[in-house]
């Protein structure tokens, strides 16, 4: 373990001080006409989880989904995976545009082992906020397999939420939820259904995946459909984003030939990923996923690492509606080593694009960048999120970079440093195997004059406790503008007391700095 692993990392109280004073500044204006030409981020990283002020906290924050209310725009709804050292959930919501989170407590099954993992979260056009999840199985049986899936919903912008209904049953991996942007109550549930698993993998091929549909707020759900084509067998990480006209688009992997992953058979241990090749597919379906049909986007996808099949690394979909495009991004080691790509379709999924690096050429491509996070503002700009291993020659220590496309993800901006400090990416489940898992996603936010970015951050953890937490960061784009209001008045609540909280840090060290 290096130096860097070894120190434990924690977020200073003036730093969340100085960011929520910087956070609150952005939550009342955006900063535009500033002159400059390029999208800056702006204040230092802030935890999202609020576990993270907590020293003797070792649990491991992952894989956010991060969604906004479409009736109020300053409604943010955040969930995560917690890892450990128990599986867990986590539900987060803010009123004031990510300024600030609260804690939402979710309603457990009365189960025999874990009653919330893996959640994702949706909201529907009517404001209500849906959120799916897993309960695992109890200990004496097989530790890592899901129970059941379960749904429960809020209707006052996640200060409650419902009693759970059970949705699906045992065996339904990466769940995934949608929900139809134009009519309320319409939901999708979209999973990888399994047969039989062992610890490291599935046992067996031909385990599709499955999508569900719900009329009625998710009280009732009709019988699971099968997405996946029957010819191919060995498929995972479903990632479903809904069309503006009711169709359901579905990106996934096709690992093919790859038994190390799928069957796992590398007992979890780290090392050479598997040759590949694999295939990134996209299935859509416009009759509210009755039936499916689907198109390989890129069937030369080469892997890039060694992953565990029950929680594998997943691409990222979004649909710009200002152009009626659909874009599929996700990394490729045919560059030479990993690096983030994105494919574009204008006809509804059915022909795609050639990859476009998200890296422009010059010095800042060189290195990995891996696990997109996709996200369209109004104005159609369109924004990824991904961690980035670039200034390490050593490709163990990650930053965290967005890059942004004006003209249908045919050329990219420079890319945007967000993480105002490197984290290692060793740090997490499986480290002690050379498998620290960071998540299946990232989270992204974007409007016309900024976004907001959520993602797996070690700096407070090491290689021994496994810590994740939650990192933010706020990125403002240039304008014509002198200044407009985006956010509530609640921005102006943050300012102050995170000018608070810098004051009363500083006039604590003072005495320290004098004796030094």
């Amino acid at each position: 373990m290096n130096a860097a692993a070894g120190r434990r990392r924690r977020w200073p109280v003036a730093v969340a001080g100085l960011v929520l004073a910087t956070a609150g500044t952005a939550g009342v204006v955006a900063l535009e006409g500033t002159g400059t030409a390029e999208p800056q981020a702006i204040g230092l990283n802030r935890p999202v989880d609020a576990a993270a002020q907590d020293r003797t906290d070792s649990d491991a924050y992952n894989s956010p989904s991060l969604r906004r209310d479409p009736t109020d725009p300053a409604n943010l709804a955040l969930t995560s995976r917690i890892d450990g050292p128990t599986p867990s959930c986590s539900l987060q919501t803010s009123a004031d545009g990510g300024v600030t989170w609260g804690h939402t407590s979710v309603p457990l099954p009365e189960v025999g082992g874990v009653g919330c993992f893996a959640p994702d979260v949706a909201f529907g056009p009517d404001g209500t906020l849906y959120m799916a999840f897993t309960s695992l199985a109890a200990a004496d049986a097989q530790p890592t397999a899901p129970a059941a899936v379960w749904v429960v919903s809020s209707r006052d912008h996640g200060r409650s939420l419902s009693a759970p209904v059970k949705a699906s049953g045992p065996l339904a991996f990466e769940v995934r939820l949608a929900a139809d942007p134009v009519t309320p109550g319409v939901l999708h549930l979209v999973w990888l259904q399994a047969r039989e698993v062992s610890t490291w993998g599935f046992v067996g091929d031909d385990q599709p995946i499955v999508a569900s549909r719900s009329e009625d707020g998710g009280a009732t759900w009709e019988p699971p459909v099968t997405v996946s084509a029957s010819g191919r067998r060995r498929v995972v990480a479903p990632s479903p984003v809904a069309g503006p006209d009711g169709s359901l688009y579905v990106a996934y992997l096709d690992v093919r030939g790859d038994e190390l992953d799928y069957l796992g058979t590398h007992l979890g241990q780290g090392g050479a990923p598997d040759p590949g090749p694999w295939s990134l597919v996209v299935a859509r379906s416009g009759d509210g996923g009755k039936h499916w049909s689907e198109t390989v986007v890129d069937g030369r996808l080469e892997p890039t690492q060694r992953f565990l099949v029950l929680f594998p690394p997943a691409p990222s979909a979004a649909f710009d509606l200002s152009r009626n495009r659909l874009y599929v991004g996700f990394h490729d080691g045919r560059p030479g080593d990993a690096d983030v790509v994105l494919w574009a379709s204008g006809d509804g999924g059915r022909t795609w694009s050639a990859p476009t690096a998200v890296n422009r050429p010059g010095p800042d491509r060189s290195g990995e960048q891996y696990l997109a996070g996709l996200a369209v503002a109004p104005n159609g700009r369109l924004d990824v999120v991904y961690y980035d291993r670039s200034t390490d020659p050593d490709g163990a220590m990650n930053d965290v970079s967005l890059s942004s496309s004006s003209d249908g993800a045919r050329s990219f901006r420079a890319k945007v440093r967000l993480s105002d400090r490197t984290f290692d990416s060793r740090v997490g489940l499986g480290a002690d195997r050379g498998m620290a898992d960071l998540g299946d996603r990232m989270g992204l936010l974007s409007t016309d004059r900024r976004a907001l970015a959520v993602w797996t951050d070690t700096r407070a953890g090491t290689v021994d406790d496994g810590r994740q937490d939650l990192a933010k960061a706020v990125v403002v784009f240039p304008a014509e503008s002198s200044v407009h209001r985006i956010g509530r008045p609640a921005g102006l609540s943050a300012l102050v007391a995170g000018s608070a909280i810098v004051l009363l840090a500083v006039v604590r060290r003072r005495p320290a700095a004098a004796s030094s």
